[in-house]
């Protein structure tokens, strides 16, 4: 089997009932991404397929062959910080750091979405081309990543700020 993780071809054989997140984690030695709940709700486990973010613990690694996978080791370009990881070091986005990996990578495919003016169970206008960007667009956007520590005010903020904006109230 083959998939593109972070830019680079990568052929394993594995088992048809592994997880795209055992792969990543046993075969690969991608530890950043992190095994939370392994049930699909706390976001620990979030990677970007083909741009868009997906819970890596639920995804079977069969199901994604040739498809380009983006973990938290693939966002940084050589010692240069992805934007959304430096706003989360600028704004203390995180305290134990356990749940970051996921939580910058749900991020970064929040931006995606944004872009493409998705809509989400908040957005007031559906038809609107332009989303509301607000705390409250942010958070619901975000509730699928759980931080057990508490960090929710410096993570929305981290996420404004790598998105050019600050969230209101």
């Amino acid at each position: 089997m083959q998939w593109t993780i972070n830019g680079q071809i990568r052929q394993a054989e594995v088992d048809f009932r592994t997880s795209l997140l055992d792969l990543l984690r046993e075969q690969f030695q991608l530890s950043g991404t992190k095994k939370g709940c392994n049930q699909g709700a706390c976001g620990a486990c979030t990677v970007l397929l083909d741009g868009q973010r997906i819970n890596a613990c639920l995804t079977l690694a069969v199901q994604v062959q040739g498809r380009s996978i983006t973990t938290i080791e693939g966002l940084a370009s050589g010692e240069a910080l992805h934007p959304v990881q430096a706003a989360f070091i600028e704004h203390d986005g995180f305290q134990c750091g356990y749940c970051t990996p996921g939580q910058i990578c749900s991020a970064v495919g929040l931006a995606g979405e944004l872009a493409r003016g998705w809509p989400s169970a908040v957005t007031a206008d559906l038809a609107a081309d332009d989303i509301a960007f607000d705390r409250l667009e942010l958070r619901e956007r975000l509730s699928g990543n759980l931080c057990r520590c508490g960090a929710y005010n410096g993570i929305v903020d981290a996420v404004a700020a790598s998105l050019g904006q600050e969230a209101g109230a």
